[in-house]
């Protein structure tokens, strides 16, 4: 038996740790830098995140035309009741103040005439999404900020370091237990603050837009210790993601279809009009959902976007980065049609935070992906997703500096570790997690029913049992944060008996007043349910000067 053992037990005391590298755990980690020692660590490199892979760009009301409140109302009614009003509220309005900060700071965005380019997403009645690169929002932003952390002197970066268990004792968080790859390094970090924004976890269902790195990692590390998750069953799957027979795919922005690009089915059909007055631009979860439809009447996996109506040399230069992946398919976006089909993408539910980023573990904040804040509701708004990174992140990084100044004795604390990998677990992890990403895929994707949902969590029951697992052994981590993340999304999904959002039941096709509540999960406690209470329609019709938003409904 191969057995790789750590050689190196390191201890290291900052003031807040940051343990994720997308734009959210960046950003929590400058704004904390101004005032504290901080590190960053990632299971991988800096560059390896959704961030990093983001399309679209940031929603922010940053053109005269436009407002908060006009932002506010999209969120809301994309959210199907179940958004925190303000949460909504903090997104919508300080997400104006940091998109200007970082503009700011230096951030370049794309221009037109001198101005901010801004595009328009299913959902929203303005044109908003501000973008960089044309479709690498995600790469000019990320690559903008690690190039300002790495020159930060206050911050630290730990590469290739996995964190697998967080030093929380008496629900209070005092850092976490790491191993570095490549060096074979036991790690305690200690810190006064802890903020987890690890990303979400689509990466465990076959077919998905994210990195294999997003498996959950930092879900399954808050609720070990102790932490609330909430609406776990509410996973966005985006309605295009490119379609090859190989199984490789790749992002296709909403904002393709936002610049007019139309989705038809295999009889040559414009279906879209047919399902949502917006058509192409309906909420995600309408387009997702029509787009299964279509292919489940085809029997086809997959439907058809046209771009050929459109100016070929603009959606060259917009789009530039989907034109090349499509080109290796030998496939002109500007001529020829593109197959695409929905795919696992955004995991709207998370660990559950307040409006300052705070957990119910003292000293431990989230925000990004794997966080639920009560911003998305039911169904994520386009591009919103970027826009609550920095909002939240700069609030958790205010939050560490706001913790109640005491000293801790953190030797009492903590236990000497030894991690290992052991290379006799690689393949049956392997076959493990496959098998989840199938079960998922078939069983908790667009389309749910009580008999699918049941047996699967039948399956991952009998996995826990087949499995001895080791504490401080890498593969048995793996699995068991798989494990807990699939029963988490599957038994909130068998719980809420109604069609709601990007969470719809076959057998519940229709929304339920009585859910009008979100699912509370926590470690050895039975789920709890707490209502929201807000009228979806309960909106305004126009801003303080009487200006009504574009499609107003």
């Amino acid at each position: 038996m191969k057995l790789k053992r750590a050689v190196k037990l390191n201890k290291y005391h900052f003031d807040v740790l940051v343990i994720g590298s997308g734009l959210a755990g960046l950003y929590a980690a400058l704004s904390s830098a101004e005032w504290g020692k901080v590190a960053i660590v990632t299971k991988s490199t800096l560059e390896e995140s959704n961030t990093y892979w983001a399309q679209g760009g940031v929603a922010a009301a940053l053109h005269k035309d436009d407002s908060p409140d006009f932002h506010f109302k999209d969120t809301i009614i994309a959210g199907r009741g179940l958004c925190d009003e303000t949460s909504v509220r903090i997104l919508v309005n300080e997400g104006v103040e940091r998109t200007r900060e970082l503009i700011a700071m230096g951030m370049k965005f794309d221009m037109v005439n001198g101005e901010l380019a801004q595009g328009l997403e299913g959902g929203h009645s303005k044109r908003r999404v501000i973008h960089a690169g044309g479709d690498a929002t995600g790469i000019k932003i990320v690559n903008f900020l690690i190039d300002r952390v790495t020159k930060n002197k206050n911050i630290t970066v730990f590469e290739n370091t996995l964190v697998y268990e967080l030093l929380s004792v008496e629900e209070s968080c005092y850092g976490a237990y790491a191993y570095r790859f490549g060096l074979n390094d036991d790690i305690t970090f200690f810190a006064k603050a802890t903020i987890v924004a690890a990303g979400g976890a689509s990466g465990i269902f076959r077919r998905t837009t994210n990195p294999h790195t997003s498996t959950g990692d930092g879900i399954a590390l808050a609720y070990n210790a102790g932490a609330q998750l909430c609406d776990m069953e509410f996973i966005q799957f985006h309605p295009s993601a490119f379609y090859s027979d190989t199984g490789y795919t790749f992002l296709i922005s909403e904002a393709v279809r936002g610049e007019g690009a139309y989705l038809y089915n295999h009889k040559g059909e414009r279906f879209m009009p047919s399902y949502h007055e917006n058509a192409e631009l309906a909420p995600r979860d309408v387009v997702a959902k029509a787009i299964f439809n279509e292919m489940r009447k085809a029997v086809k996996p997959y439907v058809l976007l046209k771009l050929d109506h459109l100016d070929a040399e603009y959606i060259k230069t917009r789009f530039s980065h989907i034109a090349e992946e499509a080109k290796k398919f030998e496939i002109d976006i500007t001529k020829d049609p593109v197959p695409i089909s929905p795919a696992a993408h955004y995991m709207i539910g998370g660990v559950r935070s307040g409006y300052e980023a705070e957990t119910n573990i003292k000293r431990l904040f989230v925000c990004g992906e794997v966080a639920s804040t009560g911003v998305h509701g039911a169904n994520r708004l386009a591009s919103n997703s970027l826009l609550e990174c920095i909002v939240f992140g700069k609030r958790a990084a205010d939050s560490a500096l706001n913790i109640e100044k005491e000293y801790v004795d953190f030797s009492k604390y903590v236990e000497q570790r030894k991690f290992k990998i052991d290379d006799t677990k690689e393949e049956i992890f392997t076959k493990y997690k496959n098998e989840i990403a199938d079960l998922m895929t078939m069983g908790t994707g667009i389309v749910r029913e009580e008999k699918s949902l049941s047996a699967i969590l039948k399956r991952l029951d009998e996995i826990k049992t087949e499995n001895d697992f080791e504490e401080t052994e890498y593969y048995t981590r793996k699995l068991e944060s798989l494990l807990i993340v699939a029963f988490a999304i599957t038994r909130s999904a068998l719980q809420r008996e109604e069609s709601r959002g990007s969470h719809f039941r076959e057998d519940f096709p229709d929304e339920n007043p009585h859910w009008h509540r979100r699912i509370i999960l926590q470690i050895d406690n039975e789920p709890k349910l707490f209502s929201i209470n807000f009228n979806i329609y309960n909106l305004p019709n126009s801003d303080e000067d009487g200006n009504k938003p574009d499609n107003c409904r």
